[in-house]
């Protein structure tokens, strides 16, 4: 199968696991500081999000399980929620509580058009560095697309301080199943030299998470 499509099918058949790496149990297990300081990022990262205020309409690309999908609710008045896996948009559904707010849209993101000029925010989480190199300017264009005059966009995501030669990482499912996954890890400038944006980069304190926020530089 291509890169794209096992990449789906990992995190497909991941839905169900995901949960446990993001709350560091099982097999994802940290000791005692290093967890102390992820959970301390995510939260410092959830800070700067509600800084930002995601207002209005919201479309959010990756929606996962729904852990960000959850805090955006607490600022916009709708949110579009896409993935391509059902099974995770389930989870979603089930942790955002049936607000109201969301609606869930199942589509592989990169066949996906947005309604042109229909969003205050476009918002993503652990997503853009699962975009392939040849794909980014038509990922890039269709979150212009997607926002308003006047949008805006926040992005999070994984960070180390070095970059990692090549783009591929084999991951490992519970069951022992191993997929070969698209994983760069992005660098603060790197972001904010991004053509045709204007944004702010940052990491959190301890490293772990990689945010930006801006605008369309139009």
């Amino acid at each position: 199968m291509d890169q794209l499509t096992e990449q789906r099918e990992y995190y497909r058949h991941r839905a169900g696991e995901y949960d446990q790496w993001w709350q560091r149990q099982g097999r994802y297990a940290l000791d005692e500081q290093a967890r102390e300081h992820w959970f301390a990022d995510i939260d410092e990262a959830a800070q700067t999000l509600d800084r930002f205020r995601p207002e209005g309409d919201v479309l959010e690309f990756a929606a996962g399980t729904g852990w960000w999908t959850e805090r955006l609710t607490r600022h916009a008045t709708r949110v579009t929620a896409v993935d391509a896996h059902t099974e995770t948009l389930e989870l979603n559904r089930a942790r955002t509580g049936g607000t109201g707010k969301v609606t869930y849209v199942q589509a592989d993101i990169f066949d996906w058009s947005p309604p042109p000029a229909a969003f205050d925010t476009v918002f993503f989480s652990y997503w853009l560095s699962h975009v392939p190199a040849d794909r980014l300017d038509g990922f890039w264009q269709q979150v212009a697309t997607a926002l308003r005059p006047g949008g805006r966009v926040f992005l999070l995501d994984s960070y180390r301080p070095e970059r990692i030669e090549g783009d591929l990482q084999e991951r490992v499912l519970n069951d022992g199943r191993t997929f070969q996954v698209i994983k760069r890890f992005w660098q603060p400038a790197e972001l904010e030299s991004l053509p045709g944006w204007r944004l702010t980069a940052g990491v959190t304190t301890h490293g772990a998470v990689i945010h930006a926020h801006g605008a369309p530089d139009r």
